[in-house]
């Protein structure tokens, strides 16, 4: 039976996602099962920056999708993000050693079949539809994803 990993992401931090998706795309490697659970500022990493919208959605709805990161390349870093040079900073520096930027291991784990699962009560809570996120979210309760994690061989919180 294969190994799997569980892993909840609640930060909505570029240099967090980062960590978490070289682990999830690094366990794919290894023939490890991946799950990644995205909860409440974790989200912002697999909003579709193409699909936004405010339709159906309340004023605070509406007010909270324009003050948000729209995708992944939009997210803030941890630490040092100094309204936004820092994270040039760091791609820069990530663009001098060749690394590879945060959607290309989204896609990587995509392709490497990393099963993506959304939080419903957080999508309910921060006004997202479905549609605005990746066509790999399943959106999923609460107690569905502690069943994945239960049964899981390691989780990790990020």
């Amino acid at each position: 039976m294969p190994k799997k990993m569980n892993l909840l992401m609640f930060s909505g931090d570029y240099d967090k996602a980062m960590a978490a998706l070289i682990l999830a795309n690094t366990a794919r490697e290894m023939d490890v099962d991946v799950t990644i659970f995205f909860g409440f500022w974790g989200l912002f990493l697999v909003r579709d920056p193409d699909k936004t919208s405010d339709e159906e959605k309340t004023t605070y709805e509406k007010m909270f999708g324009m003050m948000t990161p729209k995708g992944p390349e939009d997210l803030p870093l941890s630490k040092m993000n100094f309204a936004g040079v820092g994270k040039e900073m760091l791609l820069e520096m990530m663009k001098d050693d060749d690394a590879p930027r945060l959607i290309d291991f989204l896609n990587g784990a995509r392709k490497k079949g990393v099963k993506f699962y959304g939080c419903k009560l957080s999508v309910d809570i921060m006004g997202f539809k479905p549609d605005e996120l990746l066509p790999e979210i399943e959106i999923i309760t609460s107690k569905e994803y502690l069943e994945d994690a239960i049964n899981s061989d390691m989780q990790l919180f990020i």
